[in-house]
């Protein structure tokens, strides 16, 4: 049995806002549903058509997630009407689903003056289309390295969203109830807004000013102050490492003591766990990038590819060069 939730008064006799969602291949479900249900159920409460949406595709046809469930779509890439929202949803091997025609369409809209979101990866095709430039812009965290590397014009920030003028991007998953809530609530009051999360249960809800990451004791853990603080100079400082000494001399220990601290807490060197953390970048990189080995090997602190591809590995039971060609082979079946 479904209870019926409180009408909130709102006051709104202009047109429907129309979002248009354009589903890319291998895009996220998660960031897709969460945008689309927090416009159904901010309909729902309101007791009228507030907003109303259209799903497509580049082909018209079928749109495929990264789970493998598949979408009929209402339309190909076809001219929208002016004041449209266009959400560009993305998931997976964005860089394949980022094809010519879906960029000259979104110059085209963006030419027209068309407000243009990017969910979870999307942001990248955003970018690849020359939207974002001298923007700032956030994209899920997995990609933040291969983004940073490529588009030096736009202003990355960790930040779960981000609203810049008529261009927003958004870390992916339950960042899409975030945006929402607000784009909701600039239009038609915290009240719907706050009532549309209470539906979803959503009771932690976040502003552009909030990361996307979890802090790093919750990460590892941990909640020691000084080993945070050494493994957050570690994440900053990938391209150039710090010294062990240098970085126990930062926090006031002796590199003895990080060491035993290290040990006791992750079970290794903070010397090992810091390779971990360049070689993390350096897999994101190869995977999500097309810069060279030797500039991936740079980019992550090595000083030569043959160390850099003997530590790589040793690590992944693979070497670089292998690591992209077999990621290039996955993306052309």
């Amino acid at each position: 049995m479904t209870t019926e939730p409180q009408i909130i008064d709102v006051d709104h006799s202009g047109k429907p806002r129309r979002f248009v969602f354009v589903l890319m291949d291998d895009f996220t479900m998660l960031c897709f549903a969460a945008a689309l249900e927090s416009l159904r159920i901010a309909n729902r409460t309101a007791g009228k058509e507030l907003y109303t949406w259209k799903i497509i595709a580049e082909g018209g046809e079928e749109a495929t997630c990264s789970n493998g469930c598949s979408f009929r779509v209402a339309d190909d890439l076809v001219e929208l009407e002016r004041d449209d929202t266009v959400m560009l949803c993305g998931g997976i091997n964005v860089q394949a689903a980022t094809t010519k025609r879906v960029l000259n369409w979104l110059r085209r809209e963006a030419r027209r003056g068309a407000r243009i979101a990017g969910l979870c990866t999307a942001g990248y095709t955003m970018a690849k289309a020359g939207l974002l430039d001298g923007k700032k812009a956030t994209i899920h965290w997995e990609n933040q390295d291969s983004f940073a590397e490529e588009f030096e014009e736009v202003e990355l920030t960790k930040s779960v969203f981000v609203v810049d003028g008529q261009r927003i991007t958004t870390a992916g998953g339950t960042a899409s109830i975030d945006l929402m809530i607000k784009l909701i609530a600039d239009e038609h009051g915290e009240e719907l807004a706050n009532a549309v999360a209470d539906i979803l249960i959503y009771s932690a809800i976040r502003t552009d000013q909030d990361t996307q990451r979890l802090s790093i004791p919750t990460r590892i853990g941990v909640r020691h102050p000084k080993l945070s603080r050494v493994i957050q100079m570690m994440e900053q400082n990938i391209e150039e490492p710090i010294s062990p000494a240098i970085l126990a001399r930062d926090v006031g220990m002796s590199t003895r003591q990080l060491e035993r601290l290290f040990r006791r807490y992750l079970s290794r060197s903070p010397k090992r766990y810091y390779m971990e953390l360049r070689l993390q970048k350096a897999r994101n990189l190869l995977m999500q990038t097309d810069m060279t080995v030797i500039n991936v090997a740079l980019a992550c602190g090595f000083a030569s590819p043959s160390h850099f591809s003997k530590c790589y590995r040793s690590h992944y039971d693979t070497t670089p060069y292998r690591e992209r060609g077999s990621h290039s082979a996955r993306l052309s079946v």
